[in-house]
């Protein structure tokens, strides 16, 4: 058998604990810590004064404004999962597969029949031919007069949609307001102008690690299902652009994508959007677009139908402790650039690769994703100051910021060169690296050998790499590096920057140097 079926375990073995317990509060007892077990159980701390013993009021409230969404055609997938073994490799994944049963279990056992019977929803596989594909997702109102949010991944490329209320049977149809990819948010308008619907409002401040959450939506199918857990983290990357997610432990299941995750307060904290399993089902990680997020981009499709981002035209990366040392930087942060848009706004304004952006608008960038939040929240066309660290001094550089929507220009990638014809090969020791000029070569130098133990093995440089900037200075031979390594001895740094390229893509890799 390659599965096995869980239960609870029996109370039996409790009893005896249970028997000991109230013969002791009977008796006055105290605890361990020294307090009548009496008093302990009426004063209860203020956290568990929030607890509640039951959900139901809140259930009650909140219930009728939480659709099930019915899509006709598309093609794109339906439900927001994480694979694994990589949760970074991007939020969505393919719908259910029919039932084909739980490994090892008799044909004849009752959870097989249970499962052959589950209601299918339509598989949002993509079909084929001229077949309709249908899909199922959750959203909710936000207005009385009927918008409604959900993830873009459920509605996109819909030909129709349709919505339905957990206390009707009767479908009604809406249309696409506009969509958002980069935060898989979609606004929904209801067609039926003379009704007033029920509706929720966001919560107006962040909840905190451990607040409890409830999750309502249309897991599998099954309309207006309600679980509870609690939130894990605030901040979670998953790979998919730069935005923060909330993580929550509550069921959150296939189906359950654009559906609302609400506080003890009948607020929306966050729009369930992926699910991190091995299996496609709960394993009690999921993870939810923030209030605050939600309501900045639905404010913007509800005015023009899209969003606006600025956008600054690079490609950057992490500043870590290793690079932080080659370039002298005394903390780690900043984000580097790595490749600047041919004709963006940065070119236009003079940033270069090498170029660490340290902050924008007086306000200091923490990271790469830190970046790119921050110049996404501003307008297209608003003027960033923005420092930078190049050569080992701070500068100030003004940029007029384009519009996102432009952002798949060419970069300034360096000219692929022919494969070098080897000269002399030069044994870098302090880099752990044996380098290769070329004969007439301008295009860098190629790496002939690594030191399986150096830094710049674990840092990922093979043989054939191509070293083609040291310390942001282009490199036209060995000796170019040999100077970099020199004058980074020199000033005292303990890692080198080189720029490599590695096929078709460009990076920075800070290579620490080996001592004595």
């Amino acid at each position: 058998m390659t599965a096995s079926l869980s239960f609870m375990r029996p109370f039996v073995r409790q009893r005896s604990g249970i028997a000991a317990l109230a013969v002791a509060a009977a008796l006055g007892a105290t605890n361990f810590a020294g307090i009548p077990l009496a008093q302990a159980q009426l004063a209860p701390n203020a956290s568990m004064s929030r607890a509640p013993l039951t959900f139901a009021d809140i259930v009650d409230r909140v219930k009728g404004s939480v659709v099930s969404i019915h899509v006709v055609g598309g093609g794109a997938p339906k439900v927001a999962q994480l694979p694994t073994p990589n949760p970074r490799s991007g939020p969505r994944g393919r719908q259910a597969e029919p039932f084909s049963g739980i490994p090892g279990l008799p044909e004849d056992h009752p959870l097989n029949e249970f499962f052959k019977n589950l209601p299918r929803g339509g598989g949002g596989e993509g079909g084929g031919g001229n077949i309709p594909t249908l899909a199922q997702g959750s959203g909710f109102v936000i207005s009385d007069d009927g918008f409604v949010v959900t993830n873009n991944h459920v509605i996109e490329n819909a030909s129709k949609i349709q919505l339905s209320f957990d206390d009707q049977t009767a479908k009604v149809d809406a249309e696409l307001v506009g969509a958002d990819q980069r935060t898989d948010i979609a606004l929904l308008k209801i067609k039926s102008p003379s009704r007033k619907y029920p509706f929720v409002k966001f919560a107006p401040k962040d909840p905190r690690v451990g607040d409890w959450v409830i999750a309502v939506g249309n897991p599998f199918g099954f309309g207006g299902t309600v679980t509870a857990g609690i939130v894990s983290s605030l901040a979670r990357d998953v790979g998919s652009g730069p935005y923060d997610y909330l993580q929550i432990d509550a069921a959150v299941n296939r189906g359950n994508s654009g559906g609302p995750t609400f506080n003890l307060d009948g607020e929306v904290v966050g729009v369930n959007t992926a699910i991190y399993s091995p299996s496609g089902g709960s394993v009690g990680i999921a993870f939810a677009v923030p209030a605050k997020t939600v309501n900045e981009v639905i404010n913007q499709l509800r005015t023009s139908g899209s969003v606006s981002r600025g956008w600054l035209g690079v490609k950057i990366q992490n500043v870590d402790e290793d690079t932080a040392a080659s370039l002298g930087l005394g903390e780690t942060r900043g984000a580097l650039i790595n490749e600047v848009t041919l004709d963006g706004p940065a070119a236009r304004a003079g940033l270069k690769n090498g170029d660490t952006i340290l902050t924008v608008n007086g306000d200091k960038i923490a990271d790469s994703r830190d970046l790119a939040r921050r110049v996404a929240a501003l307008s297209p066309n608003a003027s960033a100051e923005i420092v930078v660290l190049r050569a080992g001094k701070e500068q100030q550089v003004a940029v007029r910021l384009g519009d996102f929507k432009d952002a798949n220009g060419p970069v300034s990638t360096p000219a692929k060169a022919e494969p070098p014809k080897p000269a002399s090969t030069t044994d870098l020791e302090a880099l752990g690296l044996k380098l290769s000029g070329t004969k007439g070569g301008r295009d860098g130098v190629s790496i002939v050998d690594v030191d399986s133990a150096s830094d710049a093995a674990l840092k990922g440089l093979r043989v054939g790499d191509t070293i083609i900037e040291v310390s942001s200075q282009p490199v036209t031979s060995v000796e170019d590096v040999s100077k970099g390594l020199a004058e980074a001895t020199k000033l005292g740094r303990r890692a080198l920057l080189l720029r490599v390229r590695s096929g078709d893509q460009t990076r920075f890799v800070a290579v620490q140097l080996k001592k004595g």
